[in-house]
């Protein structure tokens, strides 16, 4: 089994926000999988199949710098190791409608991720990164990330999570390598250290 949880903020205001992209994503899948999710709260989770494999869905748990304690929590309550955990966020160093998947790493400043991090002490779970640009100059990153997309960029967000919740079945199904080599749109010069 697979614990696939999306990083969000809990609130109707928070929804469409930048921020909330990992949410939105997981939100999307469990609606593509007939895995309806409970209300936003603590640890609102449900289990399901995608295919034959069973899988455990999680959505905006609490705030995002607080999300390591339940996340931690439902891998105890489900008895999985981090090893088996996917977080899906946004991330500002990558373009609007990118998507990657990382096997491990650091936070990359993103305080939903370093939550986690510390509550686990381990890096040792996957990462599905989607894009959201980065602020233009001046701006700042905190006021950038949550606010909602701009109307121009929603028909490419659209996209982008559709794409995102065809990358989780891949890796759910096929494993994180083979959801790598699919979804993982590498740059020619950049990324080759990328696991």
């Amino acid at each position: 089994m697979r614990l696939i949880v999306g990083l969000g903020n809990p609130g109707e205001r928070y929804t469409l926000t930048r921020h909330n992209i990992g949410a939105r994503v997981v939100e999307a899948a469990a609606s593509r999988w007939g895995m309806a999710l409970g209300p936003a709260g603590p640890a609102p989770y449900r289990r399901g199949r995608v295919g034959s494999d069973e899988v455990a869905l999680a959505s905006r748990l609490t705030w995002m710098n607080q999300a390591g304690l339940v996340v931690k929590g439902l891998l105890e309550e489900l008895t999985l190791s981090p090893q088996v955990l996917v977080v899906v966020h946004d991330d500002l160093d990558l373009a609007l409608g990118r998507l990657r998947i990382k096997r491990r790493g650091g936070s990359g400043g993103h305080n939903g991720v370093l939550s986690i991090l510390t509550a686990l002490e381990s890096s040792q779970f996957c990462r599905l990164k989607i894009g959201v640009g980065r602020p233009a100059p001046g701006q700042d990153s905190a006021a950038y990330v949550l606010a909602p997309f701009l109307p121009e960029e929603r028909a490419l967000v659209d996209s982008t999570v559709e794409q995102a919740v065809l990358a989780l079945e891949c890796l759910v199904v096929e494993g994180v390598a083979a959801a790598m080599n699919r979804f993982n749109v590498r740059d020619k010069e950049k990324e080759e250290g990328d696991e």
